[in-house]
């Protein structure tokens, strides 16, 4: 049997500046969820005939009542490998900048914390969003012509 490769479900890196820096979103799982207590960025399955920032959009709004005022691309795919379904999969990585601090938690996650790009990346279980949590970070913080080329879109 031959392994499928899906793009399935994207991972969403928050972000809001304070006093100049970048603090990033995380959102801890409830217990009856899969990975149940795992930190984790904004995560979802892209649904029939949905582009995957239409979905990032999508899933930050459920999970967390927030609407995004800038979105990005980032420079990076994550991927893991589902032994059971003997599936790849791929997973496009967004950056989106919010303006409101005010959180409606879903079901699905029962805390979440505004976090330094250290603490964030200690807090991720996964190396796969660690990895694009900094990848973001270094967008944001260090390379603003590759930020600009990766712009979705900006409401601001």
């Amino acid at each position: 049997m031959k392994t499928e490769i899906v793009v399935r479900v994207v991972d969403c890196h928050i972000f809001r500046w304070e006093d100049g820096n970048p603090l990033y979103l995380l959102l801890k799982r409830s217990e009856n969820q899969m990975y149940p207590g795992i930190w984790q960025c904004v995560t979802g399955k892209i649904e029939k005939n949905e582009k995957p920032h239409e979905t990032a959009t999508r899933e930050l709004k459920e999970e967390t009542g927030l609407v995004p005022s800038s979105m990005w691309t980032v420079d990076r795919v994550n991927h893991f490998f589902e032994a059971e379904q003997n599936r790849m999969n791929l997973i496009p990585v967004f950056g989106v900048q919010v303006e409101s601090t005010i959180i409606n938690l879903s079901p699905e996650h029962t805390e979440y914390k505004w976090c330094s790009i250290d603490e964030g990346v200690d807090l991720l279980l996964w190396n796969q969003q660690k990895q694009g949590l900094l990848n973001f970070h270094q967008m944001l913080t260090k390379e603003p012509e590759k930020l600009k080329l990766s712009i979705i879109f900006n409401k601001k």
